[in-house]
C-alpha cells in the first residue's frame, strides 16, 4: 500500500531560484508526522509562482519509497 506524506512548504521565489543557479538540488521538509523528507526540487517546480511555493502538500510514495506524485492541498 502506498504511503502519503503531508507537509507544509513555504519557499520564496528567490529561494527556489537557487535550484536554477545550481546551488540547491533538493528540498528538505519536516512532514506533519515529524519525519524529515528530502526530495529533488524539480518535483515541486510546477507549483512555483512569482510569490514562490507556499501551501500544504501531499506526496505519494510506493512501499519501496519510490516517488509517485505530489499534489497541493491548499
Amino acid at each position: 500500500m502506498n504511503q502519503h506524506i503531508r507537509f507544509a512548504l513555504s519557499l520564496s521565489y528567490d529561494q527556489y531560484l537557487k535550484v536554477y543557479q545550481g546551488v540547491a538540488k533538493n528540498v528538505s521538509v519536516i512532514a506533519d508526522d515529524g519525519r524529515r523528507v528530502a526530495f529533488p526540487a524539480g518535483r515541486i517546480q510546477s507549483f512555483l509562482t512569482k510569490q514562490g511555493i507556499n501551501g500544504q502538500f501531499e506526496m505519494e510514495l510506493t512501499p519501496e519509497n519510490k516517488f509517485v506524485s505530489i499534489k497541493k492541498l491548499t
